[in-house]
């Protein structure tokens, strides 16, 4: 067995620092998902809208699909899965171009925050613009950097 590939295998252990750091922010973020759903519950429950008869715990209330408090709470959900998911992959697919490990660890940690950001901004407490724009756009940059490095390490193998 080659050299180069006992490198490449050791790259997705926990002896590898940039793929722990890389565990532990994509376990924030899923945590961070986790509790989308239950801020969309609560805001169900604190302003009785309900989309299913079924769900209806209070008397004199209907079902309901298009209150403003629990539909910005999907849509920062929603924007979550559509931007993380895809950051999870990029990432891991970088953590396997063996970076820098001090670059590496600083993008996860930024790109954590400011997804951590961007829903406080946008869900919890909305604040006008920028500050969604700039905390979408922090992990967007991250995941097309990710990406770039990437495609430049693996060019010469196509």
């Amino acid at each position: 067995m080659s050299n180069n590939t006992n490198i490449t295998k050791d790259l997705l252990t926990l002896d590898n620092p940039v793929f722990c750091c890389y565990l532990f922010w994509a376990t924030v973020l899923v945590v961070k998902m986790l509790l989308m759903s239950l801020l969309t519950a609560l805001q169900r429950f604190r302003y009785k809208i309900f989309p299913n008869e079924e769900d209806l715990f209070f008397k004199n209330i209907e079902v309901q699909f298009d209150d403003p408090h629990v539909e910005r709470v999907r849509r920062a959900h929603r924007n979550d899965m559509e931007n993380i998911l895809p950051y999870f992959i990029m990432a891991l697919i970088y953590v396997c171009t063996n970076p820098n490990p001090l670059i590496a660890c600083n993008l996860f940690r930024v790109a954590a925050v400011a997804r951590i950001v961007h829903t406080l901004v946008y869900a919890v407490y909305p604040v006008p613009q920028p500050a969604r724009i700039l905390a979408f756009a922090t992990m967007l940059l991250i995941t097309f950097y990710m990406a770039a490095v990437v495609a430049l390490r693996t060019l010469s193998f196509i």
